[in-house]
């Protein structure tokens, strides 16, 4: 949802200035580096130079470029050869994305490339839009009025493109792909250049080129000979010419009748050619043939990871090997062009040698080692998770784990921002690991790495990525039976639910997780069952069922001595007693929960309790004082990164700062609220964001705009069935019209009065008696 700029001099902003979610204007320069020893397609660049202007000169009017053609032919070379040479026209910057349309894995969706480009436009990762629809608008809204250089490589569908187009003229976006695209044509205007195999004297050239400097001059003849063997397609080219180079004293000859004779083409590449397919295999079998045995042994076992871009330690873990060697292995494989090297430590396959590694690894080698392999990337990535979660998530009770197998050394942490970095690095890995994992038929690293991701998730990734590891993992403890992992996964999803407002299936699961953990005799396990069914009832507020709850998990942790939950759970009571308008009893309850998590040095749990402790001290008139204490609440879950913690707490500090008379920082605060809790699908808090907001400009004497939130507040609440809330958003709508329209005002009341008859609790007394007043002083 997108607010509105609103008029008489206040405007929505970034809470605490425009730092806090973007950069002014950066300059992205991500195209990767120039390809060595390019040959020029002189006639493929004129047409595309052509595009940069209409005719007689005039500006350019194309803004998409489509470069197509079949594998290995150079469409990813010519893009980056090309974009290079103009990228002075665009001075606002250029971005670049390998979709990985071909890829053997899962494609880069356009979302998750549209999240790496509005955080490389300054936004901070945390607050992307998780709606394609919003992250895309936000993308067109920062490209507007630039010029900028958007190369999106290998795409395989439009759907991977669409969302990725600048709606600012000033930007041309060149797409490489094996498919025509042409929808894009007819729909975006795109220009298509279709690129073929090189031409028998520029296959020749580019052979020259690689091999300059380092063996004597081979013979043209021999030269055209060997470019015919590899089809003309430039990745077979600098694969063969790179093992011409390995072999500077052996004749070209040799080198021919070698790749001439070897007869283990691989039957699973097809380019959609069978000359050019034959080509492809015939060049990469025989260049993997040549590689020393620990060097093929690690390529084709890279082809097990699972995901496209891994880093070196994950390499280390599949070959067994140290860190140290593994790297040397690694620049072996980048040397002999069978890897790319990204960033340092870092490294991607060429989607056509991804699946030939994956082919080989079935082929040759062991199962025994190929087996071992997959299982020590597995738990590498399991025990790593494990300790980003002793820092993302430090009160979470972990689980325990066996020893990771010989051979894998998982990453330690020095502090909180490396874990949350690693974390949101191999978030896509991460969830493609237990994909596998599944797959291969480990259902308890499965099950554990579901609950272990659940809690070392970096704080902005959405709910639903975790929702779909979490059945995977349910699954798994099923057919285990294993009920303590089973109960645990269910907790897992019913916090899960609570943050997407499936309050149902949040208080069944937790049931569910109830009964397992009595009936196994886990006392600890009952505690937290008990808190969690116990906020369910809360957020619904059926505030006596809470308190009951809250109360027998209090004990229970106490008799745990788990002095972190004991507190947390009495910061939650502190909140029911609140909402029930029981001021003395919330306080006493929350004093001793900040009290507790200081001592305990639990930022996450002291921030909530300062976020309660404001409402408290604002509703006491200690407003000076709530709002110092909603500003700290605010600073700690900016400090932690995490998106959930800032949305609520903001409401806190708006509604402090409407009480103070910050008139503008509160519409920027409940504004920022609104907008992350969109981002992440809990239109609850979105709606009570939207009430803090109407309530801001009621005290404006704006009394429209209040009703235009208002009504948004009341909208969403009803959709949610959430009748307390709706209630109040009726009851603030009814004072905003009372003045222009009475009897709609009254009609608003009535409807908020029966919504509150089934509340009996002290606060909903007293505003069920203050719309009465209402009504009769209207009458």
């Amino acid at each position: 949802m997108q607010a509105r700029n609103v008029s008489g001099g206040v405007h929505f902003h970034d809470h605490g200035g425009r730092n806090r979610g973007a950069s002014p204007a950066p300059v992205p320069r991500q195209l990767p580096a120039d390809v060595r020893g390019f040959v020029n397609r002189v006639e493929e660049f004129e047409r595309l130079n052509a595009v940069l202007t209409g005719e007689d000169g005039d500006p350019r009017v194309i803004s998409v470029c489509v470069i197509a053609g079949t594998a290995g032919v150079g469409k990813t070379s010519l893009a980056l050869r090309w974009a290079h040479q103009i990228q002075e026209r665009f001075p606002d910057g250029q971005l670049y994305v390998n979709l990985r349309g071909y890829d053997p894995g899962e494609p880069v969706t356009a979302y998750d490339a549209l999240h790496r480009f509005l955080v490389a436009l300054g936004v901070r990762a945390h607050s992307v839009p998780q709606d394609l629809d919003a992250a895309a608008a936000l993308y067109r809204s920062l490209l507007a009025g630039r010029r900028m250089l958007i190369v999106l490589d290998n795409a395989a569908m439009v759907s991977q493109v669409r969302p990725l187009l600048p709606g600012s003229a000033g930007c041309l976006v060149v797409v490489t792909s094996r498919s025509r695209l042409s929808i894009l044509a007819v729909r975006d205007g795109a220009h298509r250049l279709t690129l073929g195999t090189l031409p028998e004297p520029e296959a020749v050239a580019l052979l020259r080129a690689v091999t300059a400097g380092y063996r004597p001059e081979d013979d043209e003849s021999k030269l055209t000979e060997l470019a015919r063997l590899c089809a003309r397609l430039p990745l077979a080219l600098r694969i063969a010419a790179e093992r011409a180079v390995s072999y500077p004293h052996m004749r070209l000859d040799d080198l021919i009748a070698d790749l001439r004779d070897e007869s283990a083409l691989w039957d699973a590449l097809s380019t959609g050619d069978d000359e050019e397919a034959g080509a492809v295999r015939t060049v990469f079998a025989w260049s993997y043939r040549a590689l020393p045995d620990q060097v093929a042994r690690l390529f084709r076992l890279l082809g097990l990871h699972p995901g496209p871009e891994f880093g070196l330690h994950a390499a280390a873990a599949l070959g067994g090997l140290t860190p140290s060697r593994t790297r040397q292995l690694l620049d072996s494989l980048v040397g002999a062009h069978l890897l790319e090297q990204t960033t340092p430590g870092r490294y991607q396959f060429h989607d056509l040698l991804r699946a030939y590694a994956a082919d080989q690894a079935q082929r040759d080698g062991s199962y025994d080692d190929r087996q071992a392999a997959l299982r020590r990337v597995l738990e590498w990535y399991l025990h790593t998770a494990d300790a980003a979660q002793n820092w993302i998530g430090p009160a979470e009770n972990r689980i325990r784990l066996t020893p990771p197998m010989e051979g894998v050394r998982p990453l330690t942490f020095a502090d909180y921002d490396t874990a949350v970095d690693w974390s949101e690095r191999e978030h896509a890995n991460l969830l493609q690991v237990a994909r596998t994992a599944i797959s291969a038929g480990y259902d308890e690293l499965t099950w554990q790495l579901a609950v272990v991701l659940a809690n070392s998730q970096p704080p902005s990734a959405p709910v639903a990525d975790w929702l779909e590891v979490g059945r995977l993992g349910l699954a798994a403890t099923e057919r285990l039976g294993d009920l303590p992992a089973r109960a645990r996964l269910l907790t897992e999803f019913g916090i899960g639910y609570v943050r997407i407002n499936r309050l149902d299936d949040s208080l069944e699961s937790h049931r569910q997780a109830l009964a397992i953990w009595t009936e196994v005799d886990d006392r600890l396990g009952q505690a937290h069952s008990l808190n969690l069914i116990g906020l369910v009832n809360l957020r619904r507020r059926r505030l006596d069922e809470a308190a009951q709850h809250f109360e027998r998990a209090v004990a229970a942790f106490r008799e745990q001595g788990s002095a972190h939950w004991e507190a947390t759970t009495l910061a939650n009571l502190a909140s029911t007693h609140y909402h029930a308008g029981r001021l003395a009893e919330a306080e006493q309850a929350v004093r001793r929960a900040l009290e507790m998590h200081r001592f305990l040095e639990s930022k996450r749990g002291e921030g909530n309790a300062l976020r309660l402790f404001s409402d408290v001290l604002r509703e006491r008139g200690e407003v000076e004082q709530a709002l110092a204490t909603a500003n700290e609440a605010v600073e700690i879950a900016l400090v932690l990164r995490n998106n959930r913690l800032e949305g609520f707490w903001l409401i806190a500090l708006g509604n402090a700062q409407r009480a103070a008379g910050q008139f503008v920082d509160a519409l920027a605060s409940f504004q920022r609220s609104a907008t992350l809790h969109r981002r992440l699908g809990d239109r609850s808090r979105e709606a009570l964001a939207w009430y803090g907001t109407g309530e801001t400009f009621y005290a404006l004497d704006r009394h429209g705009e209040a009703a235009d939130f208002h009504r948004q507040a009341a909208s969403i609440h009803h959709m949610l069935g959430d009748t307390w809330h709706e209630a109040l958003d009726l009851d603030a709508l009814g004072a905003s019209l009372v003045e222009e329209d009475p009897e709609a005002a009254r009609r608003h009341w009535t409807k908020a009065l029966g919504l509150l008859a089934d509340y009996d609790d002290p606060r909903a007394a007293g505003i069920r008696h203050r719309i009465e007043r209402r009504i009769t002083s209207d009458d």
